[in-house]
Order: structure tokens, then sequence, then C-alpha cells
């Protein structure tokens, strides 16, 4: 591991944040390619991430890591330059190598071991891919450079030679290449810019690569040394650099200090094939009585010799300080006749107030200010309930001061909370590389499609949500899709779809993973379980509650053992895991359409808005955004279907009726049911059920506290809270209540009173 009192330690932290933003670019852009996008700014965007990634690891010495994305950009930059066309075949090469190069990535910064093999059986992938379109870029570095030929004039000078007035040619190596760009780069760093660690070495080093440059340090803004400041910028430069490549390769060259610097990329013009003059003091000439004809530099029937135009010198380039960029007077002017074409517009610099301000910050710092909002909530709470209760008018100050207080907390907490929150983004492109792997290694052609990366949840619940959603896609690809002879058969396409999306419902995260395979096969389901003792053999279950099967410790339909797994397969470590989060999962199967698997979560694990409520003497929190209208009750509103499961009716229809106090076992069954008060309680998936209570006391904020593992778990408890008067209160998972009431007590489900009316 590194040492932490490096000083550099810091920024190779840094570094290591910015590739897994790099990285994601990169299967972006990749997935891009894959849905049929060869845009060429998308491919420009994979190739830029390759190359920012082993611009850095070598400032850090990452050998191995620069040398794998070295040929990985190769390969990139022939697709980048057209002579290579990605197929499919190709694309799955370059995912491979996306996944190894953030495993790369993740061994150099844990300082773990390197994967030898699989970098030298992708880097063999690689080389067959360059072997289709070319030489591998070993070869290609041996290319002969051009040579110029010889100009010929074929004229006989005599004896000129004696008289010495005849302008001496250029030599060979004195004339450009027909095919060289000049560029003239001006570079001003800013002090953000050493900030950050980058060095401005590294860059001027990247453009020398580059071709023949000529580099000038400004020191003209050099202060004396007694009025030095250390954090100050001072130095800026200019470079001369004469190559074949093009500004977009050379604007790559500071991708890393965009925004940091001032930058400016000027092109000078220039022909395949340029005409050069004599000087006026060179004309020659010649005596007439050698034969030979006057030469005159405006003579039209002479071929002219070529002159060499000179460069403008260093100190005749334009200060980059001045606004105006114009050229000084002295500068060498070309002639009419060989005047180039004006240059291009210099590329304007970014400024660094326009660039996207992101600061990075430990999650440690987050937590705790996390923490201090929960603890200002429970003290706002506090307060609120001590005032209310010292008899002070409404429209006092001080209960107006409470009321932007209130406020004020609010605002507070939500601010934080969109700190925590981030997209799932990161998490859905972590199961493409699963289903690749997993795809791989059971032979079957599988796709992937996502939809809703970009719905945010808390950043705890993505982190923890990693390891259940990765064994259900293992799952769904290994067992869930039939084999490609089975799917042909069945009239499907080859290649299997696993779909994976996420959106917001009723204030909750709900993240879904479908395949359309064969679906469960639920007589062997239930045969299975009975044949493991699981349930009785007379059992009469219904489809979900075989579906929910799997969920048992266990049980398998495997016949065989895989390597990945089989449905059902730890899948109670799944369940578990959900509900740990305060979540739940569902299935729902279709035989020979597919499954799917519905995980529906809190936004946070911080902050809810609750109702507070009171049963048989308990003070209960509900989640506030499932309850969507509140009931009094008169006898007449229940009706009985069976003893035990009554239905309440509500307008157009009947909802399922459950007592709140019997569920939690606080006090026995409500026989009266005039004047009781009912919360009426949507689900995810449409469905609505009734809740008795006692009273409704407040609507309020109220922080989430977890239930430590030692505490018995009890169906329907999701966490605990602390009220303003110090006590502590239960927050209740309603769904969980309601699918064990149903469970237990054979009650009519909201599914199957659907349609059902007065």
């Amino acid at each position: 591991m590194s040492d932490p009192n490096d000083p550099m330690a810091e920024i190779r932290a840094s570094f290591f944040i910015e590739c897994e933003e790099l990285l994601e670019a990169l299967q972006d852009g990749l997935q891009s390619l894959d849905d049929g996008d060869e845009d060429t700014e998308t491919i420009n965007v994979v190739f830029r991430a390759v190359h920012s990634i082993k611009g850095g690891a070598g400032a850090f010495g990452l050998e191995a890591l620069v040398r794998f994305a070295h040929r990985f950009e190769t390969v990139l930059d022939e697709v980048r330059a057209g002579r290579m066309t990605p197929d499919a075949d190709a694309l799955k090469i370059f995912f491979q190598c996306a996944d190894h190069l953030s495993d790369l990535v993740r061994v150099s910064r844990d300082d773990g071991d390197l994967p030898d093999d699989k970098t030298a059986e992708l880097l063999q992938h690689l080389d067959d891919l360059l072997g289709e379109t070319g030489a591998p870029e070993e070869e290609a570095e041996e290319e002969i450079d051009f040579q110029p030929a010889v100009l010929s004039l074929d004229l006989d000078f005599g004896d000129a030679e004696d008289d010495g007035d005849v302008a001496e040619l250029p030599s060979l190596d004195e004339l450009p290449s027909p095919l060289t760009n000049t560029f003239t780069i001006k570079f001003r760093p800013e002090n953000d810019l050493f900030d950050t660690g980058n060095e401005p070495f590294h860059m001027l080093r990247s453009l020398d690569e580059m071709g023949e440059c000529k580099v000038t340090c400004h020191m003209d803004s050099l202060p004396e040394f007694a009025d030095l400041i250390p954090e100050q910028s001072y130095l800026y430069w200019t470079v001369e650099l004469q190559s074949d490549v093009d500004e977009a390769e050379i604007s790559a060259a500071f991708e890393f200090v965009e925004g940091l610097c001032t930058l400016e990329i000027s092109k000078q013009a220039s022909d395949a094939v340029t005409e050069y003059e004599l000087p006026d003091d060179a004309a020659t000439d010649v005596d007439a009585d050698a034969g030979t004809p006057e030469m005159d530099q405006t003579d039209a029937a002479m071929p002219s010799l070529p002159e060499i135009s000179e460069a403008p010198a260093v100190s005749e380039v334009p200060d980059i300080a001045e606004s105006d960029g114009s050229q000084k007077e002295d500068q060498v002017t070309p002639t009419a006749a060989e005047k180039p074409a004006s240059p291009a517009t210099p590329k304007s610099p970014s400024p660094a107030a326009a660039a996207k301000s992101v600061v990075r910050v430990d999650l440690d710092r987050i937590e705790r200010l996390v923490n201090l909002v929960g603890e200002l909530v429970i003290n706002q709470a506090m307060l609120s309930q001590s005032l209310e209760s010292s008899g002070l008018s409404p429209h006092s100050d001080a209960m107006n001061g409470l009321e932007e207080f209130q406020r004020l907390t609010r605002d507070i907490q939500d601010s934080v909370m969109m700190i925590r929150a981030q997209p799932v983004k990161s998490l859905f492109q972590r199961m493409s590389r699963i289903v690749r792997e997993a795809s791989a290694a059971v032979g079957k052609d599988v796709r992937l499609h996502t939809e809703g990366e970009s719905t945010e949840v808390d950043k705890t619940v993505i982190e923890r949500l990693a390891d259940p959603l990765t064994h259900m896609i293992r799952n769904a690809v290994d067992h869930g899709l039939e084999s490609s002879a089975d799917r042909i058969a069945a009239g499907k396409p080859e290649e299997g779809r696993v779909n994976l999306t996420a959106a917001h419902r009723s204030g909750r995260v709900v993240i879904e993973v479908s395949d359309d395979g064969g679906g469960i096969n639920r007589p062997k389901v239930l045969q299975i379980a009975i044949d493991k003792g699981l349930i009785p053999e007379d059992a009469n279950l219904s489809d979900s509650e075989i579906d929910n099967l799997l969920f048992l410790p266990g049980f398998s339909t495997a016949t065989v053992v895989s390597d990945l797994s089989g449905r059902g397969v730890g899948m109670d470590v799944v369940r578990t895991s959900i509900q740990a989060l305060g979540g739940r999962i569902t299935i729902t199967s279709t035989p020979g359409v597919g499954t799917t698997f519905s995980i529906s979560l809190p936004l946070t694990l911080a902050v809810l808005d609750g109702m507070v409520v009171q049963v048989a003497d308990e003070t209960l929190v509900l989640p506030l955004n499932v309850v969507i209208e509140t009931l009094t009750l008169t006898n007449e509103d229940v009706e009985m279907v069976r003893p035990g499961a009554n239905v309440v009716r509500v307008r157009s229809g009947f909802v399922p009726l459950f007592d709140l106090g019997q569920e939690l076992g606080y006090r026995a069954p409500v026989e009266d049911y005039e004047g009781s008060v009912v919360l009426l309680i949507a689900h995810e998936d449409g469905s609505r059920a009734a809740l008795i209570i006692d009273s409704i006391q407040d609507q309020r904020q109220v922080v989430i506290k977890g239930l430590d593992d030692s505490f018995y778990r009890a169906p329907g408890i999701a966490a605990a809270t602390i009220l303003g008067d110090g006590q502590i209160a239960l927050i209740l998972d309603t769904s969980d209540i309601i699918t064990n009431a149903i469970g237990a007590a054979g009650s009519p489900s909201a599914q199957n009173l659907t349609g059902l009316s007065a």
C-alpha cells in the first residue's frame, strides 16, 4: 500500500478517482458503438478515455497499465482514423479490454497482483485486430520517413560558381516536409492547475513526442525573489510544433487541465507543393560572352529558385498576454505569390469560471454531516413540542420564528440528501460486465438493456445493492434464459435479453431485473419443495406462493451445480439483503415469456416524511408516501368475506381491511368499527389495502435509526426513530405487514377484489 506520508498520495488518489469517471465514459462510448452509433464524437470519447488513463498512469510509473492502455489506444486509433470498422467480434474484444483496464486500474490502486495471463491474452487479440488492418504497431514504427526528391533545374551556369554570386541552394534537411503542419501553441497555466497536481512538463513533453518542437519559456512576469509568491503561477510558454498530427490530438495533451489554463492553438497553412523565390540580393547576372542569358528575379521565362522563408523568431511571436493577438510589424511577410491562406482562428481558451466545478469529499465527512442534520431535525422537533405545550399564542414571535426554523431545517435536510443521492448508472455499468462474463461462461448470446440509469438513490443503497443485484443477473443469464437451440425451437431470437430498469414510484425507487426466458417451471418448483420436505404434499399453493418458494434457504431448481448459480440458490440471502435496506422483492413470471424480479427500496436511509399514529397506546410511524387517504368508518362500510377476512367499501369498490393493532400483537381484533380511523395504503403495484388505527397524531420528518442485528427483526418493522419528546417510535413497513397478514389469515388480496363493486 502507498505511504500515507507521501505528498503524492493525495494526487495519486485523485488520479484513480478520475480513472473511475474515464472508465464510465469508456463504457458509455462502447455501449453506444454496440448500439450502432458510430458517430465520430463517440469514437473520440472512447479514444480519449483510454488515452487519458494512459497519460495519467505514466506520470505515476504504472508501467503495466501504460503498456496495456497504449496497445488498446493504438487499435482505437485505427477505428478513429477510419481504417477499421468495429464489428460485433471487435466490440466484444473492446468490452473485454475495457473490463481488464478497469481491473488494472483497481490492482494498481490497491497494489495488488497484476493479471498477467489475461493481459497477454487480450494483447494477442488486439494484435490480431491490428493484423487485419495493417502491420502491428512495432512494425509500423519502422516505416521509412519521407524524403523529398532533389530539385534539378538542368541549368548550365558555366563559371558562375567562381564568381560566388549564385545564391546557395538549401540542403534537404532545411526543406520542410510537404506533409508537415506547423502549429503555434500558447500555454499559460492558472494557479489551480498546480493545485490539482498537474505539471506543465508532462504536457510539453507530450508535444515534443509529436514532432519537431521548439519551446520558449516566458519569464517577463516573474517578480523579484523577495516578492515571489510560491502559490502563484508566473511562467508561460510558446511552442512551435512541426508535426503531421491534427489539432485535436494536440488538444488531447491538455485534456487533464482543461479549464485550468489559457490555451491557444493556431495552425499555419502549408501546401503540398510550395513555391520558393530567390531573395533580391541573390539575383545573378551572368557574362553575356559566356552565351548565358541574364538571370533576373522578375524574368517570367526563367524558373525561380527556391527562397527559404524564415519562420518568425520567438521574440516575434505575439505576447500571450496581449488581448488583440496581432503580429508585430517586423515579422516576415510573404510575397503575394507565396502568401499562405489565413491561419485558422485560434481556439478560444476555456475560462476556468465556465468549467463545471466539482469538489470531491470523503464519504465519512458526508456521513458526519448527515448525522448532524438528523440531530438537528430531532432537536427541531423537541423545540416545536416544547413551545406548543407552553401555551404560546400561534401568532407570537416565538411561534413565527419556529415556523421559519422548521422551513430552514427542511431545506438543509433536502440539500444534504441531494449530496448523498447518486444515479444508479455506475451500478448498471457493473451489471453490464456481469452479463458479458456470465454469458461467456455458459455459452449463451445475451444482451443487456438498461433504462432509467439517471434515477438517483442514496449512495449507501447503491453500494449495498451491488451484491444481490449481481446474483440476480447471473441467475437470469444462467437459468432464466434458455439455450440458443431451445430459443430457436420456441420461435424466439437466438440472442437472449436481460432488462435492467430503475424508476421512482410512490416515493421509492423500484429496480427490476427481467428476462425473456422460459419463466419459472412451477410444477417443478413445487415438486422440489415437496421432495425436500419444505411443504406438505397436499399443499395447495397459488402461483405467487410457489414463486416465493425460491427464497427459501437452500432451495435450488438446478440439477447440476453451476459455476454461476441456480435460480433460487442464495435467493434467501438476496431477500435478506433487500430487507436490510428497508426494501422488498417480488417475483412475476409467465411460462414461455420470462421472469421479472422487482426490488422496491427507500430513496434514502437517513430521513423520511412520516405520519405519526397511535395504536393501542403505542406510537408508530408510517411512511407518508404510502398513505393516499384517511377514512372514518361506520359498521355499514365493513363487509365480512369469511370469518376473519373483512373488506371495506371505498366508493365504487372494496379494499381488504386489516387491524394494525391485531397484526402487531398489541390487542384483540376490533369488533365495533363505528368511528374507527382507517388509512388507505397504496402499494407499488397499484393494489390497495386499509389499516385500522386509533388516531393520527402528526405529520413530520423523522430520522431513521437502524435496528441493531442483535434485535429480533419482526415482520413489518423497518426501523426506529426518536420523536420530539424523546420517545422511541417504530417505523413500519406496511406492505410487509399486509403481506404477512394475507398469508397467515388467508385474507382476500387486493388483486382478488379488483373490479368488485357495490
